[in-house]
């Protein structure tokens, strides 16, 4: 109890699950565990296999250990003195046994459950105990807490928290270690009587390896138990199995029935009931954590979670009890199929038969011939005696008894709770229900199981309701949140309202009641169900008078027997003789698998037996023959005579092979006739004047809702990418591949190669060379499902194996369509490829292919064993939700939900309507022809009216003969509107007419059928009738195909159609035929879609949505009014006879015309709404005629009687898209129109409407009254009544039509079920099984929720369905895992035809497009600044120069000018001969990111990468090392000294294990000691001798530390700079790099810090490595001196060609050949340092000397001497512009430096981190504040807002941005510079810079005659003095600015330097930066020049 409720959140059950959730993640091998309240909310109630054996083997086992391990010896503790020790008593006395305390009542603390232990010294009685039901498990056999607590019911001591301490208690003496798995066994509840009795065992060992064994050899070929499959194409033949009967003794006992094909468990688990309300699902199936019951628990296994079902092999395997207008059958009942067999072969016996009945029952001969019915035997209750003699004209089924024994299994928590427990259904009341059931059944309904099934569960509620709410109370208090409560109807679904139920839980139901109620049931619906009770003894004995009564004509009008028979001295027993007629033939088709019937279909045409139905259809009794008169009529109006019409029968008579191609009429034959009053198409389509203006084909365009499907498509990949499972690298690929997998059709092939072909993604993927791709191309890229895909997969899996860098899509179209599992497929058939292929290890295991399942109905793979994460379903927006208006659609979906409405709009004739005049012509030929399929039957009826239709409607006919009464009015409707609207329009576009066959004979037949009478019509060139054949290519005639080819403007004379979707307006009436269809798309010009003839047998929810689906459309949403909620039509188009004839007479007023429809307002609009004020404002009309179309429109019968003609005409002008007042959604037609024609539409009075052709109504006036007034049919209306026929270009039917989805015809039966609903206002069609390959996991599951949304159905499915043993997914089962979901599938479902093509074809372009993207980086693309003004020098080297010559540079000028594009917002630096720009640079914003500019370049393959790459090649370079433990690296400490840092300064070296042959240590202490240098003298092609330094922050994710491929593959030293506080999320990025931890004072500091650090450290290395050299013998200078610093940034390198100097160019090379050059460059070390350019895209360009080396300023990537650069020091207080500073400094030292300019380096833009993103904020508050710049300083002394800056950052921004301000004289006066010392300093871009050195012996510029207007002195130093300073010339009023670190200082400097003499100065003037006295702030003073 309380183990087991998902959605209810209490105390108890979070500490459970909290329980398994940290057990479980402990022994997870997964990366995340789940998470407790995914499991509190979402778990699953799972059925596992129950022990077969019987109870006595289980009370034998007791002693049975859980390992093959032997007992422990075990010392019980001696009792107590005094104590009692009698067994069966507790140490207090008191008696424990179950046969003493059976009758007492006893008190059960809340929480607490009785169970009955088992002693070793008492084996025939159990002890009873208390015990906390979260110590027990559930009926799953988990969930059970570690430990104990229990009570004992004796003395009533309660709190033992131990069981050993319990089992002394109650004086179990145990040998062995006590358990409670061992001892509790039996869980107790009391009977109907009051006592307590043993009930069901304790899953302790529910998944012990016993069971185990014993399931593998239940499935394994037992012979009793078969577990093969009964897919329709791989069921077995007849007969195959022999049968026997094995009837269960106790309900709650587990048992199997065995019957040859049949076994149902009947104890498995169920889930609670309060799961069963409406709601939405609380449970995904996969994802319950299901741990272990404990941890020591060894023979827990994992498969435990999966359920383990027995199924039976059947004839098929949906059979089923067939139809009713509730429900649907089901195959499944307990997880385990029920079968539904034939006697004949279930009686042939079994030598392993049990239990035998005694007597046996004999079938009288020539039952089938006598009766002409096939009676059908349900089992029931008690064992059926065997039957003899004429067993096959009897069929039986074991559906109603697994019903039965489901309804009996309740959920044990239900069993056990509290002092009254809750009973389950008497069989007794199971038999009554039955029989109410069976009496509300209408004549013409068949038996469901399912309802009966919902029957008795809510009976079963309805009588225990006050026990179930008081146990829900009980458990949900305190819960918060949405409760699935149980739902009690006020009275039971079709149970009949005067019957009252007997009150169960006052008065059980006895045996001896129940025959007299029965037959007091039967009474009230006369003969139909009769009650063989009374006097019947034995269910032999009741067989024996039912079949007697049936010869006997006694049952004529019986259509239900059933049969009871009570006895005192035995159980009930029962069963149920199914005796209609119609009943008995739907029951006998339904359990044929679907091959199998259609196999049966062909025999019975090919033998002939269908040939006497054939010739009584063609008779028309008094009105002749119709092959006679087709004979005339083809004498009259041909000159040359065809085939008698004897030799057409004859060959009718004669099916070829449905597949054979000689079926279908040459198009020679089939073209050489035409109408004499139509026109021939080629004559027409020739003549300009003759073209339709309105001819448009749309489906090659992509909506806005396929482009927002296709994103979520990516966003899906993208989030597998980015999970921590890294199954998928989208980083390493650079290139997509892909490969569509379509059904075995010829269409759908073709289909998907034109979707292909046009959609030009195959241009965007590359995949073709020509901008031209072919169609031939694109078949490369399609593979149809059959015996040639697998060499296709094979190629692909070995081209995936070769090409690690090609990402590739298998896109599983249709992919509903084969789930058949490899082992249960032969050979030789398709089914079963799918499983093979997509599954097969090579495609599971290739870390470089994704599967991509695209499917209208995807519920087949949504089980519990799925492998398709539910994270990785994507839907397609839903109609009913607001998304989809967010995608600005022009087309609106019509599907199954919209048909629906439609029938429940009660405003127009329903778009989806069934045949009443068809269904009694075929209801009565049932009966006439017994033994042939129904099908066979149907069909033909149908080609008939078809026939007499065609006859009719051309007019060949004489109107004597009355044709219109031998066809529907329905069928004359279809044909008349098929060729009236070629008619109407100058092109000839026409309607196409779908007339679905499933048989292929069938449909051959009725192919050669209707294509004869087309011909002996005359009728060959208005309209063509296709077979479509899925194995066969689509053939069309020549004549029909040239239409084609005008209409789409193709010039290839060679092109025919493949596709339906090109037959766009043709006439056309297709067959298509097939057990299925497979995903072809027809075209919007379909009209009609007839369903009259599919199968009514197989009700899974995917067979008739794909059935439906057929008529899915999308309607043009732009042409409906806005206000306009119902469906329109031209006008009234059907007749009297037509009102008369169908039983849709109340919602016939108005006919599915041609008028647009306005599908979405329907949906939200009751009928009562439809008034005048839906009708557009813009119209206007008088009164009258305003109340007689609201009239109309409220009640179509009185219409009838009282519209006019010519208000039929202002109520289609009413009812048509006119919007004016929204132009924005005007309609294409509409666009189209002419000035005068929208005038005319927009009129204010219009001309009564003219009748100017004849209509079929009008053919047939002399059947209606007189007084009833003519109105006109579709012919009629679209001729001329309407006003938009008078236009030219709207006199199109076909256009009219594209805003109308298509009418569909059903079967009756399938109609009244469809258009059912559920208690939850569902359709009853979602309830069906969802497809035939899956199972209910329990018959007690909740119905769907009319508010789920289809995440939520796929986790009703998730949870509620099992694949069935030939499902591809049943062997989805893993060790240790229970969601065995694949890393890289997902699922794409929509609605059919609403253009998941479309979606998943641009989502491919987009995957493409973003691996492009991927591959590509924004790399920073900018123009060198400050150039413009360069005069042009000497060449100094050659253009081709290798390298730089010493000498040469010293007397190349040195470049002071910055051109580095990152810095034109800094100061200009003086030189003498640069003359900056008169405009100068434009002041830029402080966020660079935003505005410079970048450039889009893909990766190279030298290319430095981040994190997220991970390609094969890298893992060892990452860390992942089998040598090496992931993380294994070492801390080492490393201690230096620096005069400038004014003590010792200790940082940390993390070295990795495989990174420390680059470090020396102690030999002793293995302290480090020094980082290895190479000697100068080293040479080695694969080894980079300098060492590389990067210091980072904030980009441990984006930083581009990753140089594997940069450096191709050599060894090298890269060592990352980070600062301490980043020290850990660096580390556990970067496991393998060498990281150098900077010291805590650096933490705020900048990149000047870092570099200066690195610097020194060198320094200070290179001096140990030399005197480590020293001691080993080597010379001290030889030891390589040079660094690299490299920002993490720099992505790729490249070099320019020497070669092509003429014309430069550059390439990418790798960094290891740029440093390889450069250090190999000849005298190196006599340079200070070196680097190599910035590139930009245009760096080359307009070059006239291309000068290969120069000097000047060097960034991002240096090659730095530390030797002899060991006196100039890197600032380490600088945040900016530190290199400028110290390139000027390292020049001014004389030291040389060197940029390499065939050198480039790009650098990639990244938008995080970095050391130049440092936020100014208060001291205050941690949120960034905005602080001008001015509030950087401030006075000494002053109250003001202190900064949390460092103040070195606070100058530098101030004088940055201030110093305009600051030095009024130098704003944009480049010829009188201010004057910086030793320093500098960026004062803005509109102030320039003279730097200059004060050190002795330095190298400046000449100042001689220069005025400066400032002095900038920062922090300076002894070599600045008072006579350095008077060397230079200042202007007048000069400032002067003096930068200290105290006040104090700042004063000495004044003085020591004699400032005072020269400049003034005032106590205003001096400052300090905006910082705290603790932080230290920085002091400055100004001046200005006397």
């Amino acid at each position: 109890m309380g183990n087991s409720y998902a959605g209810q959140l209490r105390s108890t059950r979070f500490e459970e699950v909290l329980h398994n959730s940290i057990e479980a993640s402990l022994r997870s091998n997964t990366v995340v565990p789940r998470p407790v309240f995914s499991q509190l909310y979402l778990e699953t109630e799972q059925l596992f296999l129950q022990d077969v054996r019987t109870l006595n083997d289980v009370e034998d086992d007791e002693d049975g250990s859980e390992s093959n391990s032997p007992p422990i010896p075990y010392q019980m503790k001696p009792p107590p003195e005094g104590c009692c020790t009698t067994d069966g008593f507790c140490q207090a006395g008191k008696d424990l046994r179950l046969s003493s305390l059976a009758s007492d009542n006893l008190d059960v603390p809340p929480g607490f459950m009785l169970v009955g232990v088992k002693s070793p010294s008492l084996p025939d009685n159990l002890l009873v105990c208390a015990v906390d039901h979260r110590f027990l498990p559930d009926e799953r056999g988990r969930n059970a807490l570690l430990g104990f607590s229990g009570n004992c019911m004796g003395c009533g001591e309660k709190g033992f928290r131990y069981f050993t301490e319990f089992s002394n208690h109650i004086n179990l003496k145990l040998s062995t270690q006590p358990k409670k798995q061992k001892h509790l066994k039996y869980h107790l509840y009391r009977n109907n009587q009051g006592i307590l009795v043993k009930g069901a065992p304790i899953c302790w060992r529910g998944n012990d390896g016993r069971i185990r064994q014993i399931r593998s050899s239940l499935s394994e070929g037992h012979p009793t138990l078969d577990e093969r499959p009964s897919n329709p194409a791989l069921s077995h033949a007849p007969g195959s199995v022999a049968g026997s009967h094995v009837e269960p003794q106790t309900a709650g006992v587990p048992s199997t029935l065995i019957n040859g094909n049949h076994a149902a468990t009947s104890s498995i688990s169920q889930p609670p009931l309060n799961q069963s309300g409406p709601g939405r699902p609380s449970a995904t199936g996969p994802h319950a954590n299901a741990g272990p019951p404990k941890k020591r628990h060894k023979g827990w296994s994992p498969e435990s979670s999966a359920n383990s079902l027995t199924e039976s092999t059947v004839k098929s395997a949906q059979s089923s009890l067939a139809l009713s207008k509730l429900s649907v059958t089901s195959v499944i009942t307990n997880g385990a199929r029920s079968e539904t067999t034939s006697l004949q072969s279930s009686s042939r016996g079994s030598s392993s038969q049990l239990s035998p009945p005694e007597v046996s029952v004999t079938v009288p001969d020539r039952l089938l011939h006598i009766c002409r019915l096939q009676p059908v035997i349900f089992k029931g209750h008690g064992a059926l005696p065997q039957l003899t003699g004429n067993t096959s004209d009897v069929l039986v089924s074991s559906l109603l008894r697994s019903c039965y024994l489901s309804s009996q299994t309740l959920p044990r928590v239900y069993q056990h709770y509290g002092p009254s427990p809750i009973q389950p259904l008497s069989a007794e009341m199971q038999i009554l229900l039955t029989v109410y059931y069976l009496v509300q059944l209408g004549p013409e309904q068949v038996p469901l199981i399912e309802d009966l099934e919902q029957i008795f569960m809510r009976s079963w509620r309805e009588s225990h309701l006050s026990e179930i709410r008081q146990f829900q109370q009980s458990q949900t208090q305190g819960t918060q949140g949405r409760h699935y409560g149980i739902e009690v109807p006020p009275t039971l679904p079709g149970l009949p309202q005067h019957l009252s139920l007997p009150p169960q839980s006052q008065q059980p139901l006895t045996p001896s009641q129940l025959p007299w109620l029965a037959q007091l049931a039967a009474s009230s619906c006369g003969e139909g169900v009769v009650v063989l009770g009374e006097d019947v003894k034995s269910l032999a004995q009741g067989l024996q008078q039912m079949f007697s009564r049936l010869i006997d004509g006694r049952l004529e009008n019986t259509n239900y027997v059933v049969i009871i028979v009570t006895s005192p001295r035995q159980e009930t027993q029962s069963c149920v003789v199914v005796t209609g007629k119609h009943q008995c033939r739907v029951l006998a088709e339904s359990m044929f698998s679907p091959n199998e019937g259609l196999k049966e279909i062909s025999h019975q045409l090919h033998t002939g037996a269908a040939q006497e139905l054939i010739h009584y259809c063609n008779s028309l009794g008094q009105d002749g023959n119709l092959d006679s008169l087709l004979d005339r009529a083809s004498a009259e109006h041909n000159e040359a005579s065809p085939p008698s019409s004897s030799q057409m029968l004859a060959e009718e008579k004669t099916p070829k092979a449905a597949h054979s191609p000689k079926d279908r009429p040459s198009p020679k034959d089939s073209q050489t006739q035409s109408l004499k009053d139509t026109p021939s198409p080629k004559e027409t389509a020739s003549s300009p004047k003759d073209t339709c203006l309105e001819y448009r084909v749309e489906w090659r365009e992509v909506r806005p809702i396929q482009l927002a499907v296709a994103r979520k498509l990516l966003s899906h990949v993208c989030a597998i990418a980015d999970s921590s499972t890294q199954n998928l690298d989208l980083g390493s690929f650079n290139r997509v591949s892909f490969l569509i997998l379509v059904p075995p059709s010829e269409v759908s092939f073709q289909q998907t190669v034109l979707h292909l072909w046009s959609s030009g993604v195959l241009q965007e993927l590359g995949s073709s060379e020509q901008d031209f791709v072919s169609q031939r191309d694109a078949e490369r890229y399609v593979v149809k499902m059959d015996q040639s895909a697998q060499s296709r997969i094979d190629k692909l899996t070995q081209d995936a194996q070769s090409n690690s860098y090609t990402l590739y899509i298998l896109v599983h179209d249709h992919a509903h369509w084969d789930i058949s599992s490899t082992s249960y497929s032969s050979t030789d058939s398709s089914l079963g490829l799918v499983d093979r292929l997509l599954n097969s290890r090579q495609v599971k295991d290739a870390t470089n292919i994704l599967i991509l399942h695209v499917t209208s109905f995807p519920f087949a793979l949504q089980t519990q064993c799925t492998r398709i994460s539910p994270y990785n379903e994507i839907h397609w927006p839903s109609a009913f939700s607001n998304d989809v208006d967010l995608y600005h659609e022009r087309t609106q979906y019509f599907g199954v939900s919209e048909l629906l409405e439609s029938t429940r709009s009660g405003s127009s004739l329903p778009l989806m309507r069934y045949d009443s005049s068809f269904e009694s012509t075929t209801s009565t030929l049932e009966e006439r022809f017994p033994k042939l399929h129904s099908a066979v039957i149907r069909t033909t009826v149908l080609v008939q009216q078809y026939c007499v239709a065609l006859m009719a409607a051309s007019g060949k006919i004489s109107s004597s003969h009355n044709l219109h009464k031998h066809t529907s009015v329905e069928t004359m409707e279809i044909v008349q509107s098929l060729l009236t609207a070629v008619r109407q329009c100058p092109a000839h576009h026409g309607h196409m007419v779908l007339l679905r066959i499933p048989s292929l004979a069938l449909a051959a037949w009725a192919h050669r059928r209707l294509s004869r009478v087309r011909k002996q019509l005359g009728l060959e060139e208005s309209f063509e009738i296709i077979l479509g054949n899925p194995t066969q290519v689509l053939t069309i005639g020549q004549t029909f195909t040239d239409q084609i080819r005008i209409w789409l403007k193709i010039q290839d004379a060679e092109w025919v159609p493949h596709t339906y979707l090109e037959l766009e307006a043709l006439p056309c009436i297709l067959i298509l035929s097939g057990a299925e269809p497979l995903g072809e798309s027809l075209p919007r010009s379909l009209k009609y879609c007839d369903l009259r003839v599919i199968s009514c047998s197989y009700l899974q929810r995917t067979t008739l949505e794909q059935e439906l689906g057929l008529a899915a459309y999308l309607v043009k949403a732009e042409s409906q009014p806005p206000h306009n909620p119902g469906p329109g039509s031209d006008v009234i188009e059907s007749d009297a006879e037509k009102l008369s004839s169908t039983d849709n007479e109340e919602e016939e007023g108005q006919d599915n015309g041609d008028c647009p429809l306005q599908p979405s307002q329907p949906l939200q609009t009751c009928p009562d709404s439809r008034t005048v004020d839906a009708l557009p404002p813009q119209v206007t009309t008088s009164s009258n005629a305003l109340r007689d179309t609201s009239e109309n429109v409220q009640s179509p019968s009185k219409a009838q009687i009282q519209l006019q003609p010519q208000t039929s005409s202002q109520l289609y002008l009413q009812t048509t898209p006119n919007s004016q007042s929204h132009p924005q959604v005007q309609s294409y037609a509409q666009v189209q129109l002419g000035s005068q024609q929208q005038a005319h539409l927009q009129g204010q009075s219009l001309p009564p409407s003219q009748t100017n052709a004849p209509s079929y109504s009008q053919t047939a006036t002399h059947q209606q009254p007189v007084s009833q007034p003519q109105i006109p049919s579709k012919s009629a209306s679209s001729d001329s009544s309407s006003p938009r026929a008078s236009s030219p270009h709207l006199s199109c039917s076909w256009a009219r039509g594209l805003s109308r989805p298509p009418s569909v015809l059903l079967p009756r039966a399938l109609y009244d079920i469809i258009t059912a609903s559920d208690s939850s206002g569902l359709p009853r069609c979602t309830s069906f099984l969802p497809h035939i390959s899956v199972a209910w996991a329990s018959s007690f599951r909740p119905l769907l929720s009319k508010m789920m949304t289809c995440t939520e159905q796929s986790l009703y499915y998730r949870q509620w369905t099992v694949p069935r043993s030939y499902h591809m997914d049943s062997n989805n089962r893993t060790e240790g895992r229970t969601d065995n979901f694949h890393p890289r599938r997902l699922l794409l479902s929509g609605p059919p035809q609403v253009g998941k093509t479309g979606a998943y074809l641009h989502f491919l372009g987009l995957l493409s497009r973003m691996l492009i993207r991927l591959m590509e980086v924004d790399i920073y693309d900018e123009e060198d600044i400050h150039c413009t003004a360069l005069v042009e020098g000497v060449q100094y080297h050659p253009p081709n120069a290798p390298w730089p010559n010493t000498e040469v540079i010293k007397t190349m000028p040195f470049d002071y000018t910055v051109h580095d594009a990152k810095y034109d917002d800094i100061s200009i630096i003086y030189c003498p001969g640069f003359k900056p720009r008169v405009d100068g640079n434009p002041l830029r914003q402080e966020d660079v990111y935003l505005r410079r500019r970048t450039s889009r370049i893909k990766l190279s393959k030298y290319a430095a990468y981040n994190t997220y790459h991970h390609c094969e090649q890298c893992h060892q370079y990452l860390g992942f090392n089998p040598r090496y433990q992931m993380y294994e690296s070492t801390l080492h400490a490393f201690t230096f000294t620096h005069l400038l840092l004014g003590e010792d300064i200790q940082l940390y070296f993390i070295i990795p294990k495989s990174k420390e042959h680059h470090f020396s240590f102690s030999q002793s202490g293995g302290q480090l000691e020094s980082m290895r240098l190479p000697l100068a003298s080293d040479w080695n092609p694969d080894c980079i001798k300098s060492p590389i330094f990067t210091p980072t922050t904030g980009r441990h994710e984006h930083g581009l530390f990753n140089l594997y491929h940069a450096m191709d593959g050599a060894s090298h030293l890269h060592i990352l700079v980070v600062k301490e506080y980043e020290m850990a999320v660096y580390k556990k990025y970067w496991p393998n790099h060498i990281m150098l931890v900077l010291p805590t004072v650096f933490n705020g500091a900048g990149i000047g810090a870092a570099h200066f650090l690195i610097k020194e450290l060198s320094y200070h290395n290179l001096e140990l490595e030399r005197s480590r050299r020293l001691e080993g013998g080597s010379p001290a200078g030889d030891v390589w001196p040079f660094i690299i610093l490299a920002d993490d940034s720099c992505v790729m390198w490249n070099a320019v060609d020497n070669d092509k100097l003429s014309c430069p160019a550059e390439r990418a090379v790798s960094l290891k050949q740029v440093l390889q050059h450069m250090e190999a460059c000849p005298d190196l070390t006599q340079y200070g340092l070196c680097g190599i350019r910035k590139w930009n895209s245009r760096g080359l360009m307009g070059i006239k000397q291309w000068e290969p080396f120069s000097r000047g300023h060097i960034h991002d990537f240096l090659l730095l001497n530390v030797d002899r650069s060991q006196n100039v020091q890197y600032d380490q207080n600088r945040f900016t512009c530190h290199d400028v500073d110290f390139t000027l400094r390292l020049h001014s030292a004389g030291l040389l430096v060197c940029k390499f300019n065939n050198f480039s380096v790009m650098k990639k833009q990244i938008a995080i981190g970095g050391y130049r993103t440092f936020i100014i904020k208060t001291k205050m508050t941690d949120v960034s504040t905005s602080v001008g710049p001015s509030q950087y300083i401030c006075a000494p002394d002053s109250k003001h807002l202190f900064l949390a800056s460092p103040a070195q950052l606070l100058l530098e921004k101030y004088l940055q941005h201030t110093s305009q301000k600051l030095f009024p004289l130098s704003t944009k006066n480049y010829t009188h510079p201010v004057l910086s010392v030793d320093c500098y300093l960026n004062l803005g871009p509109e102030v320039t810079v003279c730097f200059v050195s004060s050190r002795p012996h330095c190298v400046n510029i000449g100042t001689a005659g220069l005025l400066f207007s400032g002095l900038l002195l920062w922090f300076p130093d002894t070599f600045v003095t008072s006579g350095f300073l008077k060397k230079f010339t200042f202007l007048k009023g000069a400032t002067l600015c003096v930068i200290s670190a105290d006040r104090s200082s700042l004063r000495q400097t004044v003085g020591r330097l004699e400032l005072e003499e020269q400049w003034r100065f005032r106590l205003s003037d001096e400052f300090q930066t905006a910082n705290a006295k603790e932080d230290r702030p920085l002091f400055f003073l100004t001046g200005k020049h006397i």
